[in-house]
């Protein structure tokens, strides 16, 4: 870190990276210890055997914690994988989708489109039933917008967008679901905003998320996914197939077992600070602090149109109207950057800034954002 960084009283800084994201310091002050020695045992969670009794009980607390925090119904099972969750791309219609039948995609984002892009190899009668493209992605479609054509086996979506900013969502920040013909499937890639809010589980049949945005460290991939859609549609090797996973409790080879362990304290972090409804509450807190000064400003532009705007990835830039914008968006991270707040350059599709404010963000880090925001349009607006 360089000298002319302003660091907090604990010696770090405000991490607005949108992935691998912000953890509770807790969390790392927890896992320091364990590192060293778990549980009295004189040995590090890392070098720790993934049968032994040790990582039997750190999986069943992890798993515990994870349903108690989503409530998750005993018909869905909870498991770890690795690859990302960018594997579910291929994992999802490899073990859901048969050949020749159709699913149905809500593009409304860079990772949907990827989702949409590896369902072509497969042999299938998939569309999309939403493309986003031509409005950049600047919101998450209504009911009335989403066409579906041959009833598809299951509909994907990606509930938070976090290169664009934007989300399904209610006007109160609360978890929108579309619609889905009746036996459809609903698919959820939540990645950048699984357990930010209160989700309901029974509307999907499968929810998927990479760990290390909201609830740990990149290495395992968390799928919730309904019993009844375990057994693959088709014959795949081993590793590929949920039963599998679920049938060995995600210990067929060893797993990410570091970072399941980590996904297990975040879990009962959550659960700590009064559960999804308390952490909701928190995070709308805390993106308003942010979106209050977009409002009131001509000098900045936002990216997400207002009835989409994610509480967990917020862009925007300076306004293209001001001159030599774009430099003063480079101006604006190298600034930012010095008082304390590191990781806020744009994607390159879209530019300009990107704070993401996942949970572990204090309310401290946005605040000092807003505030700064203020100054720096002051001082060049």
């Amino acid at each position: 870190m360089s000298s002319s960084v302003k660091p907090s009283a604990s010696g770090r800084i405000f991490n607005f990276s949108a992935g691998p994201g912000v953890l509770p310091e807790e969390v790392i002050r927890q896992a320091q210890e364990d590192i060293w020695n778990i549980g009295g045992s004189g040995i590090g969670i890392m070098e720790h055997s993934h049968r032994g009794k040790l990582f039997d009980k750190v999986l069943a607390e992890a798993e515990e914690a994870c349903r108690q925090v989503g409530n998750i119904p005993a018909n869905y099972k909870v498991l770890f994988l690795t690859g990302g969750a960018t594997s579910q791309n291929f994992m999802v219609p490899a073990n859901l989708l048969p050949d020749n039948a159709a699913a149905a995609f809500l593009t409304t984002g860079h990772w949907a489109e990827k989702t949409w892009d590896e369902i072509k190899i497969f042999p299938t009668a998939s569309y999309e039933a939403w493309d986003g493209r031509a409005s950049k992605h600047t919101y998450c479609p209504s009911d009335s917008e989403i066409v579906y054509q041959d009833k598809p086996v299951y509909v994907h979506m990606c509930s938070n967008n976090t290169i664009y900013g934007t989300q399904w969502r209610t006007s109160d920040g609360a978890m929108r679901y579309p619609k889905v013909p009746e036996g459809s499937a609903l698919v959820c890639d939540a990645s950048s905003d699984i357990y930010s809010r209160p989700m309901d589980v029974t509307k999907f049949g499968m929810i998927y998320a990479g760990a290390q945005k909201n609830i740990g460290i990149a290495g395992t991939t968390l799928a919730i996914i309904r019993e009844d859609l375990l057994k693959p549609v088709r014959t795949l090797p081993t590793m590929l197939r949920y039963e599998v996973h679920a049938k060995d409790q995600s210990r067929h080879n060893t797993p990410p077992a570091f970072a399941i362990y980590l996904s297990g304290l975040v879990f009962k972090w959550i659960k700590a600070q009064g559960g999804l409804a308390a952490m909701h509450q928190k995070n709308l807190d805390k993106a308003k602090l942010i979106y209050d000064v977009l409002d009131a400003s001509k000098f900045y532009q936002g990216h997400a149109r207002k009835d989409s705007r994610s509480l967990m990835n917020i862009t925007f830039r300076v306004n293209p109207s001001v001159a030599k914008a774009e430099e003063l968006d480079e101006l604006f991270v190298k600034e930012a950057l010095k008082q304390g707040m590191d990781q806020l350059k744009g994607h390159r599709s879209t530019g300009g800034v990107r704070a993401s404010t996942y949970n572990a963000m204090p309310v401290a880090g946005c605040k000092a954002l807003a505030d700064f925001m203020r100054e720096f349009e002051k001082k060049h607006g």
